[in-house]
């Protein structure tokens, strides 16, 4: 069954609606590839000038799925294709984002967030670490904040996502309102002048991929495998706490 819905096309821009509510649009192998193939095409056709992630449910993307499992290096590979996409990708979300999904919105060019939205890097919780999402995150959200809530897990709501960079827009209300200008200016732009200017806003992130992606894809995968993070994630599925929390 896909777990993405059909691409829709209004005027330029293309969205592409992550629509795996059951597992909460978590980043099982199934959902990194059929988005790698989709934003493959968007590349691909002259008659798209821009892009939009969104999703279905009250739930952006969760996260890995634990059941099913991305390989790491394909993720990074979805990561990466997003940040060097010749045309801009807009983050679109009006409910939770955990863990992986955050890496998604970091890979995004422009991003916003509606009311509801919650957001969490809850890696450090399970016995993981946010290793490989680090590639588009760090470069872009505030140092200060990357380090809180890396470490702690903590939830944070949308404004706070905004003041720390890791969203562009807290809307008040309606988050295709406050998109709508954004949506205005890139339809305004020309894809010469959009893949150039992308191309200087994003150099510093495609160059962490280039150096970092192999070492954090071994971290990742080297977390994943050990015993503390057996035990975290069989905690989590369990709706426990894993065995280290006082």
């Amino acid at each position: 069954m896909s777990q993405l819905a059909a691409p829709t096309h209004e005027r330029g821009i293309t969205t592409l609606t992550l629509d795996s509510p059951a597992n909460r649009n978590a980043l099982s192998a199934g959902l990194v590839g059929e988005l790698t193939e989709a934003l493959g095409a968007c590349a691909a056709a002259d008659t798209v000038r821009a892009v939009v992630l969104t999703h279905t449910g009250n739930t952006f993307c969760a996260g890995a799925d634990l059941t099913a499992p991305a390989d790491p290096a394909a993720f990074v590979a979805l990561l990466r294709q997003i940040v060097a996409l010749p045309k801009p990708v807009v983050g679109r979300v009006t409910g939770h984002v955990r863990a992986g999904g955050l890496g998604l919105l970091g890979a995004c060019d422009i991003s916003a967030a509606g009311p509801a939205a919650s957001f969490a890097l809850t890696e450090s919780r399970l016995g993981l670490a946010p290793a490989v999402i680090s590639m588009p995150l760090l470069p872009r959200i505030d140092p200060r904040a990357a380090a809180r809530y890396y470490l702690t897990g903590e939830r944070f709501d949308a404004a706070e996502a905004a003041r720390i960079s890791l969203v562009t827009l807290a809307a008040a209300d309606d988050v295709d309102e406050a998109l709508a200008p954004v949506l205005d200016g890139l339809r305004r732009a020309s894809p010469q002048g959009l893949r150039a200017s992308k191309e200087l806003v994003t150099a510093s992130v495609l160059e962490s991929f280039d150096q970092h992606a192999e070492d954090l894809i071994a971290r990742s995968a080297a977390l994943f495998a050990s015993e503390e993070a057996r035990e975290g994630m069989t905690a989590f599925l369990e709706r426990r706490d894993p065995a280290w929390v006082w």
